[in-house]
C-alpha cells in the first residue's frame, strides 16, 4: 500500500504518519513543497526509531508523482467527497492521497478523480480531522479489506515476556 502526502506542512504529523506506514508496511510518498526540512528534529522524533522500516519517496510536485505512477489507482481523501472511505475497494498497490493540513487536496486535482474521492464521516460543524489520524483511519480500513496482509493477527501475537519489554 502507498500513503501519499501532498505538500504536508507539520513535521509531527508526517512523523506520526511515517510510524503508521512502518507499522503496516506501507510506502510513504511525499510531494513537495514540504513545510519542513526532512532533517527536522520534530519529524524524526514523531517517527521514533521506525525510519529503517520505511520506504520514503519524494516528488517535486503532483505532476512528477503522476508521471512516475501513471497507472496507479489513486484514492483522494477529502471532506468534499460523496463516498465514505469504507465504500471503496482498496488494492495492495493503491495510492491513498492526503492533502496539506491547512487546505487539503486542491479542487483542481480532485476534479480529475470524482470516482475515487473518499471522506471520513464527521459532524457538520467539524472542518476536518488531524492529518495523521485521518491517515491511520483510512489505512487500517484498507488493511482490513486486505485481510491485514503481512501484519500480526489473532493467534500470531508476539511472545513478550512482560518483564523483558524491549527498551526497558
Amino acid at each position: 500500500m502507498n500513503i501519499v502526502l501532498l505538500e504536508p506542512e507539520i513535521p509531527q504529523n508526517t512523523g506520526n504518519i511515517a510510524r503508521t506506514c512502518a507499522a503496516i508496511g506501507a510506502d510513504l510518498h511525499l510531494i513537495k513543497p514540504l513545510g519542513f526540512s526532512i532533517d527536522d528534529k520534530h519529524l524524526k522524533r514523531a517517527g521514533l526509531d521506525y525510519w529503517h522500516l520505511l520506504n520514503v519517496y519524494y516528488y517535486e510536485n503532483f505532476e512528477d508523482f503522476k508521471s512516475k505512477h501513471p497507472d496507479g489507482l489513486y484514492f483522494m481523501a477529502t471532506t468534499k467527497a460523496q463516498k465514505v472511505y469504507t465504500e471503496v475497494k482498496y488494492t495492495k498497490d493503491c495510492f491513498i492521497i492526503f492533502g496539506k493540513e491547512t487546505a487539503g487536496i486542491p479542487e483542481s486535482i480532485l476534479i480529475d478523480y470524482p470516482e475515487t474521492c473518499i471522506r471520513i464521516p464527521m459532524r457538520e460543524e467539524a472542518r476536518s480531522l488531524n492529518l495523521s489520524n485521518s491517515v491511520a483511519i483510512v489505512a487500517y480500513e484498507a488493511m482490513r479489506q486486505l485481510n491485514f496482509e503481512g501484519l500480526l493477527k489473532e493467534g500470531e501475537l508476539r511472545d513478550y515476556k512482560w518483564n523483558e519489554i524491549p527498551g526497558k
